[in-house]
């Protein structure tokens, strides 16, 4: 793809995420969300082959069908209520549409199918972006609407989330879809606190964002697409070791890294509100995306292959300028702990 017409097509995505997030008019959100749906769909496809025109198709074909449910569900709202404002949402039918479209976007179970999928079939650059800024917009509406919504549906998917990206993660070895999978459980501690505490919400999605982005950044310079490509780092960078041990011990959730700070404060606040079965029944699941954390970080770090490799110095001559945006992702990623009591004022 020619530079132009990537900066031209990046632009359209950040443009059409920005409309959500600043309009307060659901026929604008709806426009928004289109612009970026289309926009984001020849990024997909940037090294074509038959895999990432399946990966599209299907991406696609979702996203078409929760914006047809996001459509339907504005039109009921606006011949209930006789406005198009966001804040005023008096029909519960179009509470619960307009709740699973959002779903349907954001990749959460029982709609999740598509996300391992499509992200499996991408480049890493562009699971990137569909497992980040991709969940901006869809939060920023949830967000919004949060007081209208149906709190049982909003915590049975949820759950489902957690359970589903947990049980779903244990078994592969392709690092993509573990990513995606991950991405699926994060959804669900990230929607089941948005009644709860919105703005904890927030913090926890910008506490996801930056550790995904690290560990992408991670695989793309380490070109690891699979577990047994992420063994062999060791051979050929082996200062990568403990960036890649520290981002997957962080994304698991395990103290005193950052990852553990939104669990930690998302527990406290739905044990302030007098339940104790659903934050323990989350900590539990939190344990099988820990599992398969704690699985690659023993591949990457704890493991060396043999090699044929003559030159064990070469790592000293590769070229670290790329680390330089990495740098402080890591940073963050990592060492947000000691900010904890500072977050718990959000409370």
């Amino acid at each position: 793809m020619k530079p132009p017409i990537f900066i031209m097509i990046m632009t359209t995505v950040v443009l059409g995420t920005m409309i959500v997030l600043t309009s307060s008019h659901w026929l604008m959100i709806w426009i928004g969300f289109e612009m970026n749906m289309l926009a984001i769909i020849p990024i997909l496809m940037k090294n074509f082959s038959p895999r990432a025109t399946e990966a599209s198709t299907k991406y696609f074909l979702i996203q078409a069908t929760a914006s047809m449910l996001l459509m339907l569900g504005i039109i009921i709202n606006l011949t209930t209520s006789g406005q198009w404002a966001i804040l005023k949402l008096p029909s519960p039918t179009a509470s619960n549409l307009l709740t699973i479209a959002l779903a349907m976007k954001l990749g959460m179970a029982p709609f999740h199918f598509w996300v391992p999928e499509v992200t499996q079939g991408t480049p890493l650059s562009s699971g990137m972006i569909l497992l980040t800024w991709q969940k901006i917009a869809p939060l920023s509406v949830l967000y919004q609407i949060t007081p209208s919504t149906n709190p049982n549906l909003l915590i049975t998917m949820a759950i489902a989330s957690m359970l589903v990206g947990g049980w779903g993660g244990l078994n592969q070895t392709q690092l993509r879809k573990i990513l995606a999978y991950s991405s699926i459980a994060h959804m669900g501690w990230i929607t089941i606190i948005v009644m709860y505490n919105p703005t904890l919400m927030l913090l926890n999605l910008m506490i996801y964002i930056t550790m995904t982005l690290g560990t992408f950044m991670l695989f793309m310079y380490n070109s690891s697409t699979t577990t047994l490509s992420l063994s062999h780092t060791w051979n050929k960078l082996p200062f990568m070791t403990s960036l890649i041990l520290v981002l997957m011990l962080s994304l698991g959730g395990l103290p005193p890294l950052s990852g553990f700070v939104p669990k930690w404060l998302i527990i406290q606040e739905l044990t302030k509100n007098d339940m104790i079965i659903l934050p323990t029944f989350m900590t539990i699941t939190a344990l099988l995306n820990l599992y398969f954390y704690m699985r690659l970080s023993y591949t990457t770090a704890l493991t060396l292959f043999p090699s044929t490799n003559n030159m064990k110095m070469k790592w000293q001559f590769e070229n670290t300028k790329k680390m330089t945006l990495l740098s402080p992702l890591i940073i963050i990623s990592t060492m947000l702990l000691p900010m904890a009591p500072m977050m718990s004022i959000l409370d």
